[in-house]
């Protein structure tokens, strides 16, 4: 089941949204990115950077150049280069260190901890993503730490701490309630019925997830309302209820299209094919591939990009067709080079002379 890191009210916008059903669960919601930049700083150097010296010329760096900094940032990372994006990130935080913005920090750690994430730098995500709770609690900002807590939530969920999670959401929607946050309530809920899914409690997950939306319809929150729809769509499908699974897709991928909502449409169009796949229906599924493909070419994100390549090896090898999937991960494992992502290249290479091996 894919997760979704989320911001209040601003575009640092994060789905963490991991697949979550049978053939999905393993399926790798965080293919990790090394892109064409220097390797990425490690958390002791947020630290190092944020409390050296600043020389003259960085003194004078205004608030608009670290608000630049930052929205650079977030076109690095919807470009796929998380890389690019925490050089961004650290540049911006020197500076708004320098003039005392604590609010502008706690975003920019968001950012940081969603690119180190995507990255596979866990301590470094878990530094950064605590560094913002710890502003958020300093402020007395409670929508923030609402949604940080969140973020942390399905941050703990990829490292496999399902008690850890389930406690961090269990807080998040206590801090909401008491807030009378409507928005977090609903998120909470949301990340409350991943927890339980991860547990293998899917009918306890579809009730969360069916609670959820009635916060997320309420807020008019379309985004959120499609991440939990594909969320109650990985638990029918983790439960076998093959019908139900078809219809809360396509719900997804209709409100997702509909407000331009490029990541949940393309995380709609993932369980689709593999359910589709999953029952033999193999046309249907090549042609949401199809889909996924020209929508990633038209974002220009190399990675969704890489993600439709591996899709589409996956299932021409499920099929037995083993020169068109050797194609099709040869091409996927030169764009993990492009990104300098050498950890996915590796996994591809990996199932790549598996499938030889046959």
């Amino acid at each position: 089941m894919r997760q979704q890191l989320v911001f209040p009210r601003h575009k640092i916008n994060v789905d963490v949204t991991a697949s979550f059903h049978h053939q999905v669960l393993l399926y790798g919601f965080l293919l990790f990115t090394f892109v064409l930049t220097p390797i990425a700083a490690g958390a002791v150097d947020i630290t190092e950077q944020l409390h050296r010296p600043l020389n003259s010329s960085v003194g004078r760096q205004s608030r608009d150049e670290a608000d630049t900094l930052l929205r650079i940032g977030e076109q690095q990372y919807a470009s796929g280069y998380a890389n690019k994006t925490i050089t961004s990130c650290l540049q911006a935080l020197e500076l708004y260190h320098s003039i005392g913005d604590l609010k502008a920090q706690g975003l920019t750690y968001n950012l940081l901890a969603k690119a180190y994430i995507q990255l596979g730098s866990s301590k470094e995500a878990e530094d950064a993503l605590r560094r913002g709770l710890a502003i958020a609690r300093d402020t007395k900002d409670f929508q923030s730490q609402i949604f940080v807590l969140n973020n942390i939530t399905t941050f703990l969920l990829q490292e496999g701490e399902f008690a850890a999670a389930g406690k961090t959401a269990q807080e998040a929607f206590t801090i909401a309630q008491n807030v009378k946050n409507i928005e977090g309530q609903g998120l909470s809920l949301s990340n409350l019925g991943l927890v339980a899914a991860r547990l293998g409690d899917y009918n306890k997950a579809i009730k969360l997830y069916e609670n959820a939306l009635i916060y997320r319809r309420q807020t008019g929150d379309t985004i959120g309302e499609a991440n939990t729809l594909n969320n109650l769509g990985d638990a029918y499908l983790a439960a076998g209820n093959y019908q139900d699974t078809i219809g809360t897709y396509g719900a997804a991928m209709g409100i997702a299209k509909i407000n331009s909502d490029r990541t949940n449409q393309l995380r709609a169009i993932d369980g689709l094919v593999t359910a589709h796949s999953g029952v033999g229906r193999h046309e249907r599924a090549f042609d949401l591939l199809q889909e996924r493909l020209i929508l990633a070419k038209e974002l220009q994100n190399v990675r969704e990009e890489l993600k439709s390549f591996e899709s589409y090896a996956k299932l021409y090898e499920q099929l037995g067709n083993y020169p068109t999937a050797r194609n099709f991960y040869e091409r996927a494992i030169i764009l993990a080079r492009k990104l300098e992502d050498s950890k996915q290249e590796v996994l591809l290479v990996d199932k790549l002379t598996k499938m030889l091996r046959r």
